[in-house]
């Protein structure tokens, strides 16, 4: 990663002029930055350590129920504990003494379960919810690389290091901005699947998911932005009908990149399919792929794998 997870920061104080931040259309209040802070997912947890606030944070919780650290994450949670391989319960919370948890819809909470900005409130656990999700309890507008900048700028706001949080955001515009400039043309968007996971319905990313931002970055059209869904599962009809021209793998969990690769082109159900026929594939680690630090590196693969003959 271009910019050092812990390098940008500036030392939080405890003390905080009130600062209010809108999270999914809830204004969150905060007097103080939180000591006890707890995130869920890989993504998230690397929002928060590229800010520099390991010492503000009592844990982690869903990494390695799921999904893998690579060195530069096990490096930067070395010193935290998880709290929970997946989602954790509030009594995990609680007993953390958690004073703040950074999760999402479908990203540690689930709409109508035990874990929410509601159910955690009367134990002193604010929530700031990340944008990506908000589609799942209301509307929103298209994803954009916005969301994961405002995630980030509203995680300075909190935590008193907004100086570090807006030079972060500046340089990520800036690199991005630099690099698509400088892209070659490409005659027409090429047609793109996003392949998460699921043999009988296949798991994607639609109109509101992360992926659909950098695919767009990157000079290419997802299939299913008229998918009115942030991650969701399709039918394998709607992949062939649709004809993609390159398939992004979302490399996570027990079956590889290369494994769902294979399915795709083994199956004679999508020989017909372009990015089949050419073997036009291209992986996107988990960390990549969600609202992140490492969005960046994802339009540069994206980007290089759109232009290949």
């Amino acid at each position: 990663m271009k910019h050092a997870l812990l390098a940008l920061a500036l030392l939080p104080t405890a003390a905080l002029a009130e600062t209010t931040v809108q999270s999914c259309g809830r204004s969150v209040a905060f007097d103080k930055v939180p000591q006890a802070a707890v995130s869920n997912d890989v993504n998230l947890t690397e929002m928060m350590l590229v800010l520099g606030l390991a010492d503000h944070m009592a844990g982690y919780t869903g990494v390695s129920g799921w999904k893998t650290l690579d060195e530069e994450m096990r490096a930067g949670v070395a010193e935290l504990p998880e709290l929970a391989e997946r989602y954790p319960t509030k009594e995990v919370l609680i007993g953390a003494d958690a004073d703040f948890y950074f999760a999402g819809w479908n990203y540690g909470m689930k709409v109508g379960g035990e874990v929410t900005p509601e159910t955690l409130a009367p134990f002193g656990i604010k929530v700031y919810e990340l944008a990506e999700s908000c589609i799942h309890i209301g509307d929103k507008p298209k994803v954009s690389m916005e969301d994961m900048y405002n995630d980030l700028l509203n995680l300075g706001r909190i935590f008193d290091v907004s100086a570090s949080a807006e030079a972060l955001v500046e340089g990520y515009r800036t690199e991005l901005t630099t690099f698509t400039q400088g892209l070659a043309p490409l005659a027409q968007a090429p047609r793109v699947f996003v392949y998460d996971s699921g043999e009988d319905t296949p798991f994607t990313a639609g109109r509101y998911a992360m992926p659909t931002a950098l695919i767009e970055a990157a000079g290419g059209t997802n299939i299913m932005d008229d998918f009115e869904k942030s991650w969701a599962t399709v039918t394998w009809e709607e992949v062939v009908e649709r004809n993609p021209e390159i398939v992004v793998i979302v490399n996570y969990g027990d079956v590889t990149a290369e494994q769902k690769r294979d399915f795709m082109r083994n199956n004679p159900a999508f020989a017909g399919i372009d990015a089949v026929k050419n073997n036009r594939f291209v992986t996107l680690e988990y960390v990549e792929a969600t609202p992140g630090p490492r969005n960046i590196k994802a339009v540069k693969t994206l980007a290089a794998a759109f232009r290949e003959e």
